[in-house]
């Protein structure tokens, strides 16, 4: 063990194998979530939760890709650059946050910890932990599970490893949260084969946002979040419910993949089997052809026939769009059809939550599915909710029988928090 001085605070560094962890008084986090054509990022100065810098890269892979950030008076900068991989744009992140006029930072030396956004870990993974070698390896065994999302997380991984060799990761799986789901929710009814085969069950995602609004929520309205039943709506392009019992996630509407549970942007959610057998045949449909019609053509967007986006919607339905409208409805009816399913397996509910872009900004969704639950008791403020807009707040009034709050989710707060445990450990 040696005694390092960094940051003005002490820090004790341990060789553990061929890894270096370090017990960081303070802590300088950067989190990164890297998709197969984006990079989002965001680094924190954990003594404080302060959020130093953050910012974007689009269309990574194409010639015209550009990283988008905001500076410190609040306003945003574009650089475009041609970035055909994630190591190029991980690269001028890194250039961005140390660059003398619009940095944050004096030397790479500040970034003391790099934590990741995974979003399948299989049943492999149920809390967040440091990268080794053996946990790539065990993502790499889940890439058949979510084949747009896993090897992108990694081309991330293998950016930092690359750049900034000895600092060390930790990865925050999308599925963890959702691991202590007991067997008799997570299964499916198929053959017990192919759950022994090929892993095929529920896994949830969205987890770091449903663990981190169910507590946050009980936070919020000074409720025991271990004593408390909670039901989460992270409602967005892509959207899942679920139910928290006493801090642990018991059931979620997305299953072995995102596409089950609700209606979305462009996914079809719930849908008959047996509709996709028939369409196969009667459209000449591979598995190629299937997933493409799920998962990219359905949903808001494959009813009404006009956008994904729940603005361009409403804008639609003000026009007199009669599919605009019946998308809003079948939308609004299978979140409505969750929440008092899961309030059954809850068996009883005593706060909702609603976070994600529609759950924080789209109060006549809000407002549908509270009218829709007088039955359970809730009662809410129609005045207040129809001002509520991204802000904490709760909508319910004094003699409602369930707390009904809109908390913005934090992920990425999240993830910088869940780095800085094990990385001290």
């Amino acid at each position: 063990m040696k005694v390092a001085i960094r940051h003005y605070v002490s820090i004790f560094t341990l060789q553990l194998s061929q890894f270096t962890f370090q017990i960081l008084t303070f802590m300088k986090v950067l989190v990164l979530n890297c998709g197969s054509s984006s990079i989002k990022y965001k680094l924190y100065d954990m003594t404080t939760k302060e959020v130093m810098a953050q910012g974007g890269i689009e269309k990574l892979g194409l010639p015209d890709s550009f990283l988008k950030f905001t500076l410190a008076d609040g306003s945003k900068k574009i650089i475009e650059k041609n970035m055909p991989e994630h190591t190029v744009g991980v690269e001028l992140i890194l250039e961005v946050l140390t660059n003398a006029e619009y940095g944050c930072i004096k030397s790479l030396e500040e970034i003391d910890a790099v934590g990741h956004r995974l979003v399948h870990g299989g049943e492999k993974f149920n809390t967040s932990v440091v990268i080794t070698p053996e946990v790539i390896k065990q993502m790499e065994a889940c890439t058949d599970l979510a084949p747009l999302h896993n090897p992108a997380n990694l081309k991330g991984v293998a950016a930092i490893t690359k750049i900034l060799p000895n600092v060390p990761q930790v990865g925050v799986f999308d599925t963890a949260f959702h691991q202590t789901m007991p067997a008799h929710a997570y299964m499916y009814a198929l053959p017990y084969e192919y759950y022994e085969k090929y892993g095929v069950r529920r896994y949830g995602f969205h987890g770091t946002s449903h663990r981190y609004v169910s507590r946050r929520a009980c936070e919020f309205l000074g409720l025991d979040y271990e004593n408390t039943k909670v039901i989460t709506a992270h409602i967005g392009g892509g959207g899942s419910i679920t139910a928290v019992k006493n801090g642990k996630s018991i059931d979620t509407s997305m299953g072995l993949t995102p596409l089950e549970g609700l209606v979305m942007g462009t996914r079809c959610g719930d849908v008959d089997l047996g509709a996709m057998t028939y369409l196969m045949e009667k459209e000449g449909l591979d598995a190629a052809g299937v997933n493409a019609v799920i998962n990219k053509k359905s949903g808001v967007m494959g009813v009404s026939g006009v956008s994904s986006d729940m603005r361009d919607i409403e804008a639609a339905i003000a026009a007199g769009n009669e599919r605009a409208k019946l998308a809003l409805d079948m939308f609004e009816y299978r979140l409505l059809k969750y929440i008092g399913a899961y309030t059954a397996a809850l068996n009883g509910v005593d706060v909702l939550v609603f976070t994600g872009g529609i759950g924080e900004n789209q109060m006549q969704t809000r407002d549908y599915i509270c009218r829709g639950l007088e039955y359970l008791g809730v009662k809410y403020d129609a005045e207040l909710n129809g001002k509520t807009r991204g802000e904490e707040i709760e909508i319910s009034t004094p003699d409602s029988k369930v707390r009904v709050v809109v908390i913005p989710t934090d992920e990425e707060l999240t993830i910088a928090s869940d780095t800085v445990a094990p990385v001290n450990a």
